[in-house]
């Protein structure tokens, strides 16, 4: 499954949450530096769809905040 979501680096409370529009805004607490934050990004993903480390994969977006995941 393909997901398209919103990151959000340095945030001071790590969350998920859904807009009006059905979009994942994921907020991580890494910088934006070194991918510290896509694999912050990609953690929080694997804890929100329960699934394992190696189901979750950056597709598109490394350097933007609206990231493609694949997921599963």
């Amino acid at each position: 499954m393909k997901l398209v979501v919103f990151a959000h680096p340095n945030s001071k409370k790590p969350r998920i949450e859904k807009d009006l529009f059905g979009s994942l805004h994921v907020y991580v607490n890494q910088p934006p530096l070194d991918g510290k934050a896509n694999k912050a990004v990609a953690e929080a993903l694997t804890v929100y769809f329960k699934v394992s480390k190696s189901k979750v994969s950056l597709i598109r977006g490394e350097k933007s905040k609206q990231k493609t995941f694949n997921i599963g």
